[in-house]
């Protein structure tokens, strides 16, 4: 029996290359606040990035396709009094950004559709309940309008953006600062890294602990922890020896990690970026130059490193694209943009592949922009998994909607208060939703019939359009000829 000496992986030949120097974005002047966020968020129509700002925070929201020396007079989104530390695309609106700040308060922004013209100071909505800044901004992955911060007053809330309103108040599961937020696929469950260094599982409709583990990494350095999509947790951190490690956890068992691997000795915190469809975890560090990437298997040793992309300039920042804004037929399985301190440099991450078919393995159906879930069904006590896509097509979106807030009238409701994990008065039951429901109970299937039913009201409009033009160029065309004969 001879033993198999390099493990067999798709990935294994997986390599990092930038893109030439025009296809950069270049002059963006990177913000420099002191704070362990990626400064970076990407979605497929745009790509923002924090930057300097006297007088207040702002960040910058560029189309994609704006390449190039970034003029320095273009309009920023500049509603923030403080520096902000950390902005999230919505994972279901792509021109929905959410931003927090050293101002205590979360915004909500709608950006145009081909981009600012204008600095933008008005945010659609404005959340406040912090009393110290908000360094984490984190969507729900599933439910509509359900975002996620937490401050550097150790509290986490969970708000309805929707109606502006907050529907969890999480303020004694955590005694010091808040590394990380990561939720599992489905939403129901949340992890979080805190500098007290535990890591911790928590339920936030029950405003319950699940599951915790004190000392996940021994040094004093930042931590981070992100569920991966089988419910497992990966976290990066710091030893006694202040060397960077991984580890990955079982949280149904988190007395030993499952494996845990050192691998150098710098101290820059390390940003795990995961791509669920590979199980490929790729391995920031602030101020490295390199991003190394590990497969995630079901066999020991569990984390299997694959390579490293090394470049000469250390990274401010990170971005990572989400896969449905990636180019399939170029066999590319991830993009990073990469910020300098002067500029945004795209990394495009490739499977080498001789056939330019649609390779099937490299891109099994991808969390789309539907969501599953309203709020109101999340809060109801509803979980559900990301609706997926094809990218077989290069996927095109639905037309997005815009982010419409809907304020209940605080003083005129007299509500009682609501238990945490109780629905609240107003939110409809599992029960209620099973009613409308397709007859195969799939929420997706009621959509595209919905969808289909809007095509044809459409096909029918253009038809009889059509109908009544064509009449109307019979007419002129009656009275054309009788001015010709002399009869008009």
């Amino acid at each position: 029996m001879f033993r198999k000496v390099v493990r067999q992986s798709k990935f294994r030949h997986v390599f990092g290359q930038p893109v030439k120097n025009d296809q950069c974005y270049e002059d963006i002047r990177v913000s420099r606040v002191t704070w362990d966020s990626t400064f970076c968020a990407v979605n497929p129509k745009f790509l923002a990035v924090i930057v300097e700002a006297s007088g207040g925070g702002a960040f910058l929201v560029l189309p994609l396709s704006k390449t190039g020396r970034i003029d320095k007079a273009y309009p920023t989104v500049c509603g923030h009094t403080g520096p902000v530390l950390d902005i999230d695309w919505c994972p279901h609106n792509d021109e929905v950004i959410a931003s927090g700040s050293e101002d205590c308060t979360v915004m909500v922004w709608q950006i145009p559709e081909n981009g600012l013209v204008s600095p933008l100071t008005e945010p659609v909505v404005v959340l406040e309940g912090h009393t110290k800044r908000v360094g984490i901004t984190t969507w729900h992955p599933t439910a509509r309008n359900v975002l996620l911060s937490a401050g550097c007053d150790n509290v986490v809330l969970i708000w309805n953006v929707g109606t502006a309103e907050e529907l969890y108040r999480l303020d004694s599961l955590h005694p010091d600062l808040i590394y990380n937020v990561s939720w599992n696929r489905e939403g129901s469950l949340f992890c979080t890294a805190c500098k007290d260094k535990s890591v911790r599982i928590i339920d936030p409709r029950r405003g319950t602990l699940v599951a915790e583990r004190e000392k996940a990494h021994e040094g004093a350095r930042p931590m981070r922890a992100i569920f991966l999509a089988d419910g497992k947790v990966f976290t990066t951190g710091f030893s006694r020896m202040s060397e960077r490690q991984l580890a990955l956890w079982d949280p149904e068992n988190l007395g030993e990690p499952m494996a845990l691997q050192e691998l150098d000795s710098s101290n820059g915190a390390l940003l795990p970026f995961y791509d669920p469809d590979t199980n490929v975890v790729y391995v920031c560090g602030k101020g490295d130059s390199s991003i190394r990437y590990f497969e995630i298997t079901d066999e020991p040793p569990y984390i299997h490193f694959l390579n490293t992309f090394t470049s000469k300039e250390p990274q401010r920042g990170m971005g990572s694209m989400p896969k449905r804004g990636l180019e399939v037929s170029k066999c590319e399985i991830a993009r990073f943009y990469k910020l300098h301190e002067r500029k945004c440099e795209p990394i495009v991450m490739t499977v080498p592949r001789k056939s330019d078919l649609f390779q099937d393995d490299l891109y099994p159906d991808t969390a789309g922009p539907e969501a599953a879930l309203e709020a109101e069904e999340w809060v109801s006590g509803r979980d559900a998994n990301p609706i997926l896509i094809s990218l077989r097509e290069a996927y095109v979106p639905s037309k997005q909607r815009d982010l419409k807030v809907n304020r209940r009238n605080v003083l005129s409701d007299s509500r009682p208060a609501v238990a945490p994990g109780s629905p609240r008065p107003g939110a409809s039951t599992p029960a209620a939703f099973a009613s409308i429901a397709a007859p195969g109970g799939s929420l997706a299937g009621a959509g595209e019939a919905g969808k289909l039913e809007e095509v044809m009201q459409e096909l029918r409009a253009l038809r009889a359009l059509v109908k009544e033009q064509g009449e109307r160029i019979c007419r002129l065309e009656e009275q054309l000829g009788r001015m010709e004969n002399g009869d008009a």
